[in-house]
């Protein structure tokens, strides 16, 4: 186990994420999509080039082709041709000659470089260069970039916007890829309602699968809402049951702290197994998983955003680990914390904060008001977690803190 400072019976983030993980058996289930239905689609085979990119040596420049061979500044070349991008000059240049050239297109035989055409004085059919150009200058040589049989893309690798397009440049029109883990979710509470149903005093509105609907939806997976489920022991045990007959994974938000009768953990003890329930951080310290049969369970807390930061902490690297793409970490980058925090030590603490670049380039982040792990509006105002180790009793403004963003970009004002 890791050495944590931790409160006497939680079993700290990591040690708990290993274990969890540890658990999970990728799928190897795979399917040939077309390329354009493989964005965010996991490869489920490497693949190499099937041949040199560049497949010929092009010019780099707008310019001229010309040989070297008896080059000078006095010497005016003599232009015998054109050599465009898909229609090339057929004949190989001698010394004294030189062709016309545009960006992309074939150099022709005897090319030494291109010059661009800045550099040269035009003069009737012939030009006089400027300067003398050094060998191979702005030429792009054939497998410069890759060499036919070379690996272009690694099994388990997330194909995106970069990837599709490299794979078009090669001509591959499908490709094969994992099969995206089909995913349940529910809601238990019957203090919840639809978003149809008139509150009572007391009741409040099913918001965590809306949240969960999200988080799902920038994933490779399949999703299911399976709606709200009353708490009942009979019932939980029965959807549990179908559940893992149909999925890969279920989720359910609420039911896992202690003192809600414990129904979600008894009725994962009627139909499987039950590995860990307590963890170290803050929001979201009760977390059930568990196995039935070939489907994996997560029991997350109900508190809204606890919801958010276990499904970022857990359940997205073992989706990615389910979907074939192994290890997964989330960024975290060192910033100037503009205000100041309290915290008792005993567990790893995600602040929702606002991070932003000051006019020095610098990366600054301000706590916001309203940490309560039921305070959804701060979380939306948010574009980051300050992660406060759990040791960590607190920080002061002006002091470097950890920082984990929401996205790999800054959008918005702080609100």
């Amino acid at each position: 186990m890791t050495d944590h400072p931790c409160e006497q019976g939680l079993t700290p983030l990591p040690d708990a994420l290993s274990h969890i993980l540890e658990t999970i058996k990728p799928l190897t289930a795979s399917e040939q999509v077309p390329l354009k239905h493989a964005w965010h689609r996991v490869l489920a085979r490497e693949i190499a080039a099937p041949f040199d990119v560049p497949g010929f040596t092009n010019s780099a420049m707008d310019g001229y082709a010309l040989s070297l061979k008896n080059l000078s500044l006095s010497q005016p070349l003599e232009i015998v041709g054109t050599s465009w991008a898909g229609k090339p000059f057929d004949r190989a240049i001698y010394p004294g000659q030189c062709v016309r050239i545009f960006t992309g297109a074939i150099v022709p035989e005897g090319t030494d470089a291109v010059i661009m055409q800045e550099e040269v004085e035009p003069i009737d059919n012939t030009i006089r260069i400027k300067r003398l150009p050094s060998q191979g200058e702005h030429l792009r040589l054939k497998g410069s970039d890759l060499r036919q049989g070379e690996r272009v893309l690694k099994q388990g690798q997330c194909l995106d916007a970069a990837a599709l397009g490299l794979l078009a440049s090669l001509g591959i029109q499908n490709v094969r890829v994992y099969h995206k883990p089909s995913i349940a979710y529910f809601s238990t509470g019957d203090e919840l309602r639809g978003l149809d149903e008139r509150l009572e005093p007391g009741q409040i509105y099913d918001s965590n699968r809306y949240s969960l609907h999200g988080l799902l939806a920038g994933l490779p997976v399949d999703s299911c809402d399976l709606g709200r489920l009353p708490d009942v022991l009979d019932s939980l045990t029965a959807t549990l049951k179908q559940a893992s007959r149909d999925h890969d994974l279920i989720l359910s938000s609420g039911g896992a702290s202690v003192g809600e009768a414990d129904l979600l953990k008894n009725a994962l003890k009627k139909v499987g197994q039950v590995h860990l329930w307590k963890i170290a951080i803050k929001p979201g310290k009760p977390l059930l998983f568990g196995q039935i049969g070939n489907a994996y369970y997560i029991g997350l807390p109900g508190n809204p955003v606890s919801v958010h930061v276990t499904f970022n902490q857990i359940v997205r690297p073992v989706l990615w680990k389910l979907v074939g793409a192994g290890f997964y970490q989330p960024l975290r980058i060192q910033a100037h914390c503009r205000n100041s925090i309290k915290k008792s030590p005993g567990r790893l603490e995600f602040i929702r904060g606002f991070l932003a670049i000051e006019a020095n380039s610098q990366l600054s982040v301000t706590a916001l008001s309203g940490q309560g792990s039921y305070q959804q509006a701060a979380l939306c105002r948010a574009n980051c977690y300050i992660v406060l180790p759990a040791d960590s009793k607190g920080t002061q403004a002006g002091e470097w803190v950890e920082v984990e963003p929401f996205d790999n970009f800054i959008l918005g004002q702080e609100g």
